[in-house]
């Protein structure tokens, strides 16, 4: 099979965006927030694995496609905000979920553990659960398939038989410093879970010594010692009692919060890294999916050693945007002998100032599910691995511990659910990926070419102020690739459709997973990929329920909101072996979409492109038995494609030999007319962006893109059917 839209896709891996070529990243960093106003601030988070002093300025990215087929990089430096010298050295990542409690003295002379405990990973040793009073330390872990207890400073083997994977035990200790000893009993009970092993049971007890003299401030790790060593598995039900003083701990009371309070004592237990919530424990029996219908059997936690909610690095540096700066893309660049690196950020016009008339919709979820994929390094079942990669990508292979996105799974094999922005997002720099932000950009610099004065906004912005943040706005513009939505967002893009909103999607693949966001842990988001889709893994068992809202999860069309009824189109294939054209629907001449075309003569449209032309990578149709509106015109339509791109996994309804070619593979661009003067034109394409530029702007492309442009900016209402 050829690679040719492959090969230029992943041409922007290979492209400098400077004078050289960085042969290996030494810098990088991250910022909070990825979106604000005007005159508010934003911190960088620098490091440099070598020290090294250098230059941080603000620039603003008018394109970040630094390839042969794009418009051309682009960055302008910012005057309103000086440049400042910085020095950086290294700021370390230490990733690995895992709870933590603290006890104060209370005088107490023993102490007595217990929990449920599930290992998922054994091909490497973590600390289970420790207990710190002073110098003082007892830690249960897993060498292995050997579970190891540390008394004192000194190490037994306290159950004879190996731990098994995915299997459910008991453990229970009692601490006895007036005895000089501790006792440990673990067994592997009969449960009512389905998933349970009838051959494996019985009980092992044990009993060692340790010379305490008296117990201080107690601190309870799950998860993780003194030292770190993250551990993989799951946890559930623990309770300690210190003396009299009993706490306990259920996992399934407040699903969203960071902090689990205890039900008796006072003592918190604080979660760091962002462990997965919302999961089966041992008393799951397989008769409730939802969480909330039985949540005593959703009473676990699943800590993995890799998990990575925040980098928690130092501020490096704070800046103050102006309060008149104009709303844009923008990007924190530093510079030394070491080389370049960019953070991008996104501007919007500062409180109730005057907006444009036009939005820009960076889809934010979309780089956070995406950030940080290895799909280019591991090869998926779509994309080859490349052993020729940017920096960036080299970077993700020579650190594993900047985490994990969307379309990995974790050693253990289970889905990452919770992905990120608070830590370095290597993809999320100009030329860096082929997908998503550098796209994104050259369609901002179609918008600037045209003239068109517009805001950029961004995905969260939409989550959590609603309506508000899109109401100032007649015209939104999506990115290549909105994929990820919350219910929030499409409420709010709902109810601005509803008012007369015009959206131009210029994109493929949009408005496909569910996502949720969660006040407890900001800068996140959740991901259950149930059900169906094209996917690179799949939710366990019983998990297709939010931890965050309780919301169902998976895809939009399987909750009853296909994207067909709000774009008029729907993901239909997926396929990278070439673009094609589009074929201009001969009766859309004559409809009442005709102004579309105007100045388009040819039958054939978007010849030229990444990979051949305007329609390629993932497509989008039209289809009314998924909700596509039976007034919308199809103004044209894509099926000249390669063998390899094939219809979604959602739509196989069984193991049968689709037609050749296939009627359902195809990419349609249509135009719809919404309530109150509002309109819809969408094209069905992620390759669109690619298209635009070409001969400087002077193409079909950009002709049709630029005529829907300049009618939705007309302030004259379109005519809904039938009103």
């Amino acid at each position: 099979m050829t690679r040719e839209l492959l090969n230029q896709i992943f041409e922007l891996h290979q492209m400098p965006t400077a004078e050289h070529v960085e042969t290996t990243k030494l810098i990088t960093g991250y910022c909070e927030p990825w979106s604000l106003r005007a005159g508010e601030e934003i911190q960088w988070f620098g490091s440099s694995h070598m020290p090294t002093d250098g230059v941080l300025e603000v620039v603003r990215l008018d394109c970040g496609d630094p390839t042969r087929t794009g418009p051309g990089f682009a960055e302008v430096g910012v005057e309103a905000i000086e440049s400042r010298s910085v020095s950086l050295a290294e700021q370390p990542l230490c990733p690995g979920s895992y709870a933590e409690a603290f006890v104060e003295n209370l005088d107490a002379s023993t102490v007595e553990l217990s929990l449920w405990f599930q290992p998922t990973l054994l091909k490497r040793s973590g600390v289970l659960l420790s207990l710190t009073s002073g110098d003082d330390l007892v830690a249960i872990s897993n060498s292995e398939t050997d579970l190891v207890g540390n008394f004192g400073g000194a190490e037994w083997v306290i159950r004879d038989r190996p731990l098994e994977r995915h299997r459910w035990y008991f453990l229970s200790l009692k601490l006895d410093v007036d005895s000089g000893s501790v006792a440990v009993q673990v067994s592997s009970p009969d449960t009512a879970s389905p998933a349970r092993d009838l051959l494996q049971g019985g009980v092992d007890q044990s009993s060692y010594p340790l010379s305490i003299d008296q117990l201080g401030d107690l601190t309870l790790r799950l998860a993780a010692g003194d030292a770190g060593n993250r551990w993989d598995g799951r946890i559930a039900a623990p309770k300690l009692c210190v003396g009299q003083t009993e706490f306990e701990w259920c996992f399934e009371d407040d699903l969203e919060e960071s902090t689990v309070k205890s039900r008796v004592g006072g003592a918190n237990l604080e979660l760091f890294q962002l462990p997965t919530r919302g999961v089966t424990g041992p008393m799951w029996t397989g008769d409730h999916q939802r969480w909330s219908d039985a949540p005593e059997q959703w009473n676990a936690i699943h800590f993995h050693h890799d998990d990575l909610y925040d980098a928690g690095w130092e501020v490096t540096e704070k800046i103050q945007i102006p309060q008149d700066l104009e709303s844009g893309i923008y990007c924190l660049r530093f510079e030394s002998e070491l080389g370049i690196d960019r953070v991008p950020f996104f501007v919007r016009p500062a409180l109730g100032s005057p907006t444009a008339d036009i939005a820009l919709l960076m889809p934010t979820c979309t780089y956070m599910a995406y950030a940080n994929h290895r799909m280019l390094i591991e090869g998926a079942d779509f994309v080859g691995a490349r052993a020729n990669l940017r920096p960036e990508h080299q970077y993700l292979v020579d650190h594993p511990e900047v985490g994990l996105s969307h379309y990995e799974k974790h050693p253990d094999s289970s889905g990452v659910m919770f992905s990120s922005r608070r830590r370095p997002v290597l993809q999320l720099r100009p030329g860096a990926d082929g997908w998503n932000f550098t796209p994104d950009t050259d369609i901002h610099a179609f918008l600037q070419n045209s003239e068109a004065n517009h805001d950029v906004i961004s995905d969260e912005d939409v989550h959590f102020e609603g309506y508000e943040a899109l109401a100032p706005y007649r015209v939104l513009v999506t990115g290549s690739h909105p994929e990820y939505w919350s219910t929030a967002m499409l409420d709010a893009l709902d109810k601005w459709q509803r008012n007369g909103g015009r959206l131009m999607y210029l994109g493929g693949n949009g408005f496909y997973w569910r996502v949720s966001f969660s006040d407890s842990w900001p800068g996140a988001i959740e991901l259950r990929r149930a059900e169906d889709g094209v996917r690179n893994w799949q939710t366990g068992d019983g998990e297709n329920y939010h931890a965050w809202g309780g919301e169902y999860g998976g895809l939009w069309r399987r909750n009853g909101r296909a994207p067909n009824q709000l774009v008029g189109i729907g993901f239909a294939a997926q396929g990278f072996e070439k673009a094609t054209f589009y074929r201009v629907d001969e009766p859309a001449r004559t409809s009442r979409a005709s102004w579309i075309l105007e100045g388009i003569d040819e039958d054939v449209i978007g010849t030229s492109g990444l990979g051949g032309g305007a329609a390629g990578q993932e497509v989008d149709r039209y289809d009314q038995r998924l909700g596509s509106p039976s007034h919308a015109v199809i103004v044209a339509t894509a099926t000249e494609f390669g063998p390899d791109m094939l219809r979604t996994k959602e739509e196989f309804e069984g193991t049968v030999a689709f037609p050749t070619p296939d009627p359902y593979v195809r990419a349609d661009i249509v135009f719809f007319e919404t309530p109150n003067g509002g309109a819809v034109f969408s094209v069905g394409s992620i390759s669109w962006f690619g298209a635009l530029a070409r001969n400087g702007y002077d193409n079909d492309v950009a002709r049709m893109t630029q005529n829907v442009l300049e009618r939705f900016l007309d302030a004259e209402p379109f005519a809904l059917l039938g009103e």
